[in-house]
C-alpha cells in the first residue's frame, strides 16, 4: 500500500494511493463508514497501519473508490510532508565510501556517523530548498528513508523490519561551507529550514521485494549526479535499526535518513530529485535566499 499526504482547504490529511490517483482518508472514512485517523503521523501512532492495510487488500471496494468524484488525480495533487512533527529525525553520514571521497573524508567503519534534525527542517515534494545567507555552499543528497511504525527498544538485526511501518524517499541538506569549518558543527550544518523533505509517497514493507538490492540516485537538473545500491552501505538499514534502538527508545514516526551515493552542490534555480527504483521521485526546487535578497 502505498500513501501521501495532500494538502486539501487548509488541512494536511492522509491519502491511499492507486490507480493514478489519491483517496483522501476523509473520503474513505465517509464512503465506507470508516473511522481512521486522517493525519498520516496519527495512523501510524495509532497501531492501524497494518489493519488499514488489510481493509485497503482484502475488504475495500476498488470500484468505488476509482468511480468517486471525490478522489484526487495525482497529476493534480498538492504534495505536503508525509508528516511535520516526527518526535526524532536521524541522519547517517558517510555511509557510502564513495560519498566520504566527495569530502576528503575517511568512511566510519567501526560505528556510523548519526546526526539529528529538528522538524522545523522539515519540507514536502515541490516546496522550495532555501538556500540560507549564512552558507555560501550547500549541497543536497538523496536517501532511503525508514520509518518507525511502533515504539521499540533493542531490536535485534535479524528481526529489523518488525519495528518498521515502511520506507519513502528523503533529500537531505547540508550546510557544507560550515561543516568544512568546523566539523563539530555538523548540527548547524544540518539544521537550518527546508533542508530535510520528504515523501511524495510512503511504502508499506511489501512495496520494496528487496531493500538490499535497491538503487538510489541523487538527480540534479535531469542529470544523474551518483548513484549505488543499498547493499553497498557501510552500515545497511537492518544495522541501522538496531544499532539505533540499543541508543535510545524508537517511537512510531520517528525517521532514519540512511545516507546518500552523493551530494552536489546546490545553485539559485536548480531542480534536485531523489530517486529511488519502483519510487514516485521526491523533486524540489532551490532558491538562494542571498539572491532573493538582492532582487
Amino acid at each position: 500500500m502505498k500513501l501521501a499526504t495532500l494538502k486539501m482547504k487548509n488541512r494536511e490529511v492522509a491519502a491511499i494511493v492507486a490507480y493514478d490517483a489519491a483517496a483522501p482518508l476523509p473520503v474513505v472514512n465517509s464512503i465506507f463508514g470508516l473511522d481512521y485517523p486522517e493525519d498520516l503521523l496519527k495512523l501510524i501512532e495509532s497501531g492501524r497501519l497494518d489493519e488499514l492495510k488489510r481493509w485497503h487488500d482484502e475488504e475495500a471496494d476498488k470500484s468505488a473508490l476509482v468511480n468517486s468524484d471525490l478522489l484526487v488525480p495525482l497529476h493534480e495533487a498538492k504534495f505536503a510532508p508525509l508528516y511535520r512533527r516526527p518526535r526524532k529525525i536521524w541522519g547517517i553520514g558517510l555511509n557510502y565510501v564513495a560519498h566520504a571521497s566527495d569530502l576528503d573524508e575517511k568512511a566510519p567503519s567501526t560505528e556510523p556517523a548519526s546526526f539529528m534534525k529538528p522538524d522545523t527542517s522539515i519540507i514536502g515534494h515541490g516546496d522550495d530548498i532555501l538556500l540560507p545567507l549564512m552558507s555560501e555552499k550547500t549541497t543536497g543528497e538523496a536517501e532511503l528513508g525508514l520509518i518507525f511504525g511502533k515504539r521499540c527498544r533493542d531490536i535485534d538485526r535479524d528481526d529489523w523490519k518488525s519495528a518498521l511501518a515502511g520506507f519513502t524517499s528523503i533529500i537531505d541538506m547540508t550546510a557544507e561551507d560550515i561543516l568544512r569549518r568546523n566539523p563539530r558543527n555538523l548540527t548547524q550544518c544540518k539544521s537550518f529550514d527546508t533542508f530535510f523533505s520528504f515523501g511524495p509517497f510512503f511504502y508499506t514493507l511489501d512495496e520494496l521485494d528487496n531493500v538490499f538490492a535497491t538503487k538510489v540516485q541523487t538527480v540534479i537538473n535531469g542529470r544523474v549526479h551518483a548513484e549505488n545500491v543499498v547493499s553497498n552501505m557501510t552500515f545497511p538499514p537492518d544495522y541501522l535499526v538496531s544499532y539505533h534502538s540499543r541508543l535510545m527508545t524508537m517511537l512510531p514516526g520517528d525517521i532514519i535518513s540512511t545516507g546518500t551515493p552523493g551530494a552536489v552542490k546546490l545553485s539559485h534555480g536548480d531542480t534536485i530529485e531523489c530517486r529511488i527504483d519502483n519510487f514516485e521521485p521526491l523533486v524540489n526546487q532551490v532558491v538562494d535566499l542571498k539572491i532573493v535578497n538582492k532582487e
